[in-house]
């Protein structure tokens, strides 16, 4: 969609499908039950634009996060929204607990100000003697952003308050490990509450909302899983630097090279998917995929360089040697392809997939030392 303060601002499909469910509620459910008699029209319009509001609003939350991460030293990805709110993916962690206490406890303050703000909004367009459905739609805006600042304040991984949990536990042992399990264990056991109470609340009366109850649960339950899994990882690849997990001297394409002649190459014929381009002193310049060689029509491949198709440096991860693998695996999840060129000294020198990691991860666990472990 664009950028916002230089990060850059992405939208899941999935959002159509909350869309359309908000503006839903809103134009069968709430502003017509509170204001009958209105043509359907002005309804659909009235429950359009407080979803786009709504979406905003999530977008300032995840917006506070990234800001505050970079003003603690944490470059952003990007934003992505998507169906169940949206996320500020981080390159890196915070580096100590105060760092950890203010980059998540900014979004559920910037969501309980917004709720504050719509409330004056109503309040003040109700002593206006606006029209109703105005102040009904702002009045749901201001519960709606107060809801999103309490439930992502439950002290439970991966909401907002999972992130508080794990500040203050990190804080009391010193162990950034033991503190992201506690937050995982307090975000699984809340999930399951959440999906009991949602099919007690479906089987009991038949409520829909019970059935959406049990899929934030189920949600929560897989991502809290999902980060104690990656905790444990960067337990594991504490203290490794990419050198001992990448493959050093990639094959490479060189800047200019025909997408023909790629696909022809011999020393392209391998179980490859993705290679490196560089230019002639061995700087790398991109990455070029098998899949977007692959869509240039042939009557054209002979014609179209690697550099048109391949996916620019500034779309891939590029570390150096020397720098930490576990520090590295949040940007691998959200990096071009999954794969991160190994520069050193501005020469391309290895090239790291997650199945690098796999295998350095494998061979930590079965065959280091025990003290390494």
């Amino acid at each position: 969609m664009g950028r916002i303060a230089g990060v850059r601002i992405g939208v899941h499909w999935s959002v159509l499908l909350i869309f359309g469910l908000i503006a839903f509620g809103l134009a069968q459910g709430r502003l017509a039950d509170a204001y009958p008699d209105q043509p359907v029209a002005v309804y659909w319009v009235a429950g359009f634009l407080a979803a786009v509001v709504f979406f905003f609003s999530l977008l300032a939350h995840e917006l506070a996060h990234a800001l505050v991460a970079r003003r603690n030293g944490i470059d952003v990805d990007d934003i992505v929204l998507w169906l169940l709110g949206g996320a500020a993916r981080m390159k890196s962690e915070a580096a100590t607990p105060a760092a950890e206490l203010r980059i998540a406890g900014v979004g559920p303050l910037v969501s309980l100000l917004l709720g504050g703000l719509f409330v004056l909004t109503a309040w003040v367009l109700d002593v206006a003697a606006a029209p109703g459905l105005v102040v009904e739609a702002v009045a749901w805006l201001a519960a709606i952003n107060v809801l999103l600042a309490v439930f992502n304040s439950v002290p439970a991984a991966p909401l907002d308050g999972g992130r508080l949990l794990r500040a203050f536990l990190w804080w009391r042992t010193g162990d950034r490990l033991k503190a992201t399990a506690g937050a995982t264990t307090a975000g699984r056991v809340f999930g399951w509450l959440l999906v009991l109470l949602g099919l007690v609340l479906f089987l009991g009366s038949g409520s829909f909302g019970g059935l959406w109850l049990s899929l934030v649960g189920w949600f929560l339950i897989a991502a809290a899983t999902a980060e104690g899994r990656q905790a444990q990882l960067r337990g594991v690849l504490s203290g490794v630097p990419v050198r001992d997990a990448m493959t050093p001297d990639p094959i490479t394409a060189l800047t200019g090279l025909i997408v023909a002649d790629f696909l022809a190459g011999p020393s392209y014929r391998k179980r490859h998917s993705a290679f490196p381009v560089v230019g002639e002193a061995g700087a790398p310049v991109g990455l070029l995929t098998l899949e977007g060689a692959r869509r240039v029509p042939w009557d054209s491949a002979e014609k179209v360089t690697v550099d048109e198709v391949m996916v620019p440096l500034s779309q891939v991860t590029v570390v150096g040697p020397q720098d930490s693998l576990a520090d590295l695996l949040p940007r691998m999840e959200s990096g071009a392809h999954n794969r991160v060129l190994v520069a050193d000294g501005g020469r391309l020198v290895g090239i790291l997939t997650l199945s690098d990691v796999s295998r350095t991860v494998t061979w930590l666990m079965d065959f280091a030392e025990p003290g390494r472990r």
